[in-house]
């Protein structure tokens, strides 16, 4: 498996990797939805064996206001409230093939490089619909607890931040 910065051919695949990740991954209604989301981050992106995209995960750095996401703004106030500095993980998908064999571990890991030297890398999880499996990854990871947030009655999350 190798980890590479996106490029332009890799969008169709990712955005059926995002889609079939949903709820566990923001919904991108569209290929070009996407493709505006990862042009205001920093995407990494998981090959496989005959250069198929496995899996991919988005930064994004605070204060980019071209992206319209509460989360985001929850974070962008937690780094002020702590005085700290951070980067957003703003999704990570696995493509269905390839859970279970390290590529979330790998990408993060190549995302601890990417986000440095900034002090944590931020994320949320789902804890309504709740999503039990990435709770146990993100911790087994290193990730803390940092807040909770309900925006309506069928969605809250839950947010973390790991030092790197």
């Amino acid at each position: 498996m190798q980890i590479r910065l996106f490029q332009p051919e890799d969008l169709a695949a990712l955005h059926k990797i995002n889609q079939a990740g949903v709820p566990g991954v923001g919904h991108a209604e569209t290929v070009d939805d996407l493709g505006a989301l990862i042009a205001i981050g920093t995407c990494l992106v998981a090959i496989g064996g005959d250069d198929e995209r496995i899996g991919f995960i988005n930064l994004v750095s605070p204060g980019t206001a071209a992206y319209n996401s509460d989360n985001l703004r929850w974070i962008e106030d937690w780094i002020t409230r702590e005085q700290v500095s951070a980067h957003y993980v703003d999704r990570i998908a696995i493509g269905k093939i390839a859970r279970g064999q390290g590529v979330g571990e790998a990408l993060y890991r190549a995302a601890f490089e990417a986000a440095k030297p900034n002090a944590y890398l931020c994320c949320e999880v789902n804890t309504d619909p709740d999503n039990p499996g990435s709770h146990r990854f993100h911790q087994r990871l290193g990730f803390k607890a940092i807040g909770d947030h309900r925006y309506r009655a069928d969605y809250a999350v839950r947010f973390y931040a790991r030092d790197i």
